[in-house]
């Protein structure tokens, strides 16, 4: 990949990544090896995965569990040559100003973004209100510092049927609040998606990728300014891991070829530089 040299802040370099048209590709890494591969490989900004930081350190996703850990990991992988977003789930608290001085914390450490989400463990979604008031606490913590990435699962907790419209009003009421970014995992209509950039104006809208969904040049040419990969590349990344175990166990012949695994001094070089 070729990265553009720039020369202002990081959050503003960020920020300007995320284009209508051409979006910004974000992929999530769950540990220092991954995200520091994928910087190797060329992605300027990589964001994290908290399905992927909880199941590693053996923690159940989504319910607040894993807030040690996703501090701990932003703290390292900030120390990598890329821009760093970071997962936090809902906030790991329902109390703004817990969540603000989280945001602070991870700005303080080096983070250029921060993705904060409205489904709650019990799998319904926060009051509106009381999620503009989060954001907003966060938008005056770390103003000008930190890439505030709204997300609305709206399309996940709700179903589509249900979803659309109630997705366009939380996402007005997340852009009024400050929030630099808003985001629509599960959200797979082209049409809806469109409508969803077009009433978003300068705020670009993000949204998950989907191996059976749109492809990168549909989702530009809906206007959507950054698409992220989640957890796939950590449940790719799981599955590969079984799939070469078995082929070892039965012979089969299977395993990556050489040149597509990583060689022992390649995977010792991704910490080069990291204590």
């Amino acid at each position: 990949m070729t990265t553009l040299a720039y020369d202002g802040l990081p959050y503003e370099e960020f920020r300007a990544l995320h284009r209508a048209g051409a979006p910004l590709l974000l992929p999530n890494a769950w540990d220092h090896a991954s995200a520091a591969a994928l910087s190797a490989a060329g992605f300027r900004a990589v964001g994290t995965t908290s399905l992927g930081v909880a199941a590693a350190a053996g923690l159940p996703d989504g319910t607040g569990a894993t807030r040690a850990e996703t501090v701990r990991l932003a703290r390292g992988l900030t120390r990598l040559d890329a821009l760093i977003s970071v997962d936090v789930e809902g906030g790991f608290s329902d109390e703004p100003g817990d969540v603000a001085a989280l945001a602070a914390e991870l700005a303080e450490a080096g983070a250029v973004g921060i993705n904060i989400e409205d489904g709650r463990a019990d799998g319904t979604l926060r009051d509106t209100g009381h999620q503009v008031e989060i954001l907003a606490a966060v938008r005056e913590a770390v103003e000008g510092r930190l890439f505030v990435n709204a997300r609305t699962d709206t399309y996940w907790l709700r179903g589509a049927g249900k979803a659309a419209s109630e997705t366009g009003e939380r996402l007005e009421a997340y852009r009024g609040a400050g929030a630099d970014g808003v985001f629509v995992p599960g959200l797979g209509d082209l049409r809806v998606i469109a409508e969803l950039t077009s009433a978003s104006g300068d705020t670009p809208l993000n949204v998950l990728h989907a191996p059976d969904g749109p492809s990168m040049p549909e989702l530009a040419e809906a206007g959507v300014g950054r698409v992220s990969c989640g957890s796939l590349l950590f449940r790719a990344a799981l599955g590969a891991a079984v799939t070469a175990a078995r082929s070892v166990a039965d012979g089969a012949g299977s395993l990556p070829s050489a040149e597509d695994v990583p060689s022992y001094a390649e995977t010792q070089a991704l910490a080069d530089g990291f204590s």
